[in-house]
């Protein structure tokens, strides 16, 4: 069920989750916290608006059009300036990212799809931000967030984060098998 089917009003969780569409886009977009790009914050619409002063927005999409994923989003072209968190105060070249379909959608494959682009055409700006991070002080927080190694391997690698998603598949079906016993509805 999704939240606008309830019935119910959108309260925030978090000053940075104004609208339910914030939800669907989050379980990606958190993992740009771990970077110097911008996930939005101090704008009006965090984590779907995203970017940084250095990017090429259109090389960025030629880069996501290969990829042949686009499903259940809609992508455009952005520019914002951040009043408060990373890059405040300055005008930034991004995107707005529009979710269509949640059911289709999968929002950690799209962030890891648009950090391969990112990657792809600005090796010498992209860092990784350097702890600390949510108190941890000996990892880098990209770590942290995304907790597998082996998938920042292969963003860094520009390797196919498509290729490293099948690899999850068996666990996932396993995982969604084992929490039937859970669900409420």
């Amino acid at each position: 069920m999704f939240w606008e089917q309830t019935g119910l009003p959108w309260i925030m969780p978090s000053p940075n989750m104004p609208l339910p569409q914030t939800a669907y886009v989050y379980p990606g977009q958190v993992i740009l916290e771990g970077t110097n790009i911008s996930e939005g914050r101090g704008t009006c619409r965090p984590f779907e608006i995203f970017g940084a002063p250095f990017l090429e927005c259109h090389a960025i999409m030629e880069t996501l059009s290969k990829s042949g994923i686009e499903q259940g989003y809609r992508v455009m072209e952005f520019r914002f300036t951040p009043t408060f968190n990373k890059w405040n105060g300055q005008r930034c070249r991004g995107f707005f990212l529009h979710v269509t379909d949640p059911v289709a959608y999968r929002p950690y494959r799209t962030t890891l799809l648009f950090l391969k682009a990112i990657l792809e055409h600005h090796q010498k700006e992209f860092q990784w931000k350097d702890p600390p991070y949510e108190y941890v002080f000996d990892m880098k927080p990209i770590e942290l967030i995304i907790g597998d190694r082996e998938v920042i391997n292969c963003i860094e690698a520009n390797e196919d984060p498509l290729a490293l998603e099948q690899t999850w598949e068996k666990e996932l079906r396993q995982y969604l098998e084992f929490r039937k016993t859970y669900l409420l509805y």
